[in-house]
């Protein structure tokens, strides 16, 4: 791994102890909505070019940081980016590929734009807009950004983004692994990351999602890929539940055969079950409302914390 030092001194920066990660039942699980450190301070640019594998860019620190401006390592694997998607617009609307990476598969912490449809992403930027879609957690950092970047953005920008990630073929990036005891991890930059060593605890009801090449991900490479750690049964469980006789659990009915989506109703299959267990979460505990909390609320409210973990286990490992 290139920059090893570096990459070193900046997880180290951005950490926060295993010990938050503990599922807290009277508050949203701190494995769901990491948090970075009271104070925290990106690590500074020494001027190191980074690179990532198949790809023949060189960017530093800087770059990759700047919130105007897309890493576009792979130019090739999508159509020309919108402006918009490559730049934003000053002073608020910041690059959308600089969150959800340059053809929109996002991460744990940013949503997985890659085919959604059109409408749909109109319909959450309307959402945020309008103040009816938030965090159970308000005060993180990917939240308040994009709600920032939905009051800001205009029509035309907001249409040329969504129609561009909605032409993107999802493909596979997050491979779903049962098991008891899940890699201990620390808060890096909004998501979780492996401790070095091969350190375990038990997983409990939780999902510990992590990226393959830390490095890889810190850079915002786009071809990144991750490993989710999810309790032992969980994907059997979730399927039993969005296959359930109870009519208003039935999740293929609204998402679509094997979850793929509907129309302007979004595929949730092969998304990161991080992403897919705080949607679930905020649902229930009303942190997002509007047209599509109509239907999920009374969902999501019959669930526990154990049938969210089972749900976005299974949905995400199926193939997108």
């Amino acid at each position: 791994m290139r920059h090893g030092v570096q990459l070193a001194l900046a997880i180290l920066a951005c950490a926060t102890p295993t010990a938050i990660l503990a599922q807290n039942t009277d508050a949203p699980p701190t494995w769901a909505y990491p948090m970075n450190p009271p104070g925290f301070k990106p690590p500074p640019d020494n001027g190191a070019l980074r690179h990532v594998p198949g790809s023949t860019l060189s960017l530093t620190l800087s770059q990759v940081n700047d919130k105007f401006f897309t890493s576009d390592w792979h130019p090739d694997d999508h159509p020309s980016l919108p402006d918009v998607v490559a730049h934003g617009r000053k002073p608020n609307v910041l690059a959308c590929g600089f969150c959800h990476r340059a053809d929109g598969p996002g991460g744990p912490e940013a949503a997985d734009l890659m085919g959604l449809p059109e409408d749909y992403i109109l319909q959450q930027i309307s959402d945020f807009k309008a103040g009816a879609r938030k965090g159970a957690v308000p005060d993180r950092v990917p939240e308040k950004l994009m709600l920032s970047v939905a009051k800001a953005i205009t029509a035309d920008d907001a249409k040329a983004a969504a129609t561009y990630f909605s032409s993107i073929k999802p493909r596979p990036i997050i491979r779903v692994v049962e098991t008891d005891t899940a890699p201990k991890v620390h808060v890096t930059s909004w998501f979780l990351t492996a401790l070095p060593g091969s350190e375990r605890e038990p997983i409990g009801q939780r999902i510990i999602e992590v990226p393959d090449d830390p490095a890889q991900y810190i850079s915002r490479d786009s071809r990144s890929h991750f490993t989710a750690y999810v309790p032992v049964g969980s994907i059997e469980q979730g399927k039993e539940l969005a296959d359930s006789e109870d009519t208003a659990l039935q999740c293929g009915s609204c998402h679509g055969a094997d979850l793929k989506g509907n129309e302007s109703i979004p595929g949730i299959a092969g998304r990161s079950p991080t992403y897919l267990f705080r949607q679930l979460y905020d649902f229930k505990y009303g942190a997002r409302s509007g047209p599509g909390a109509e239907i999920m609320k009374p969902i999501a409210e019959k669930l526990s914390v154990k049938d969210m973990v089972s749900l976005a286990a299974y949905a995400s490992s199926l193939a997108p």
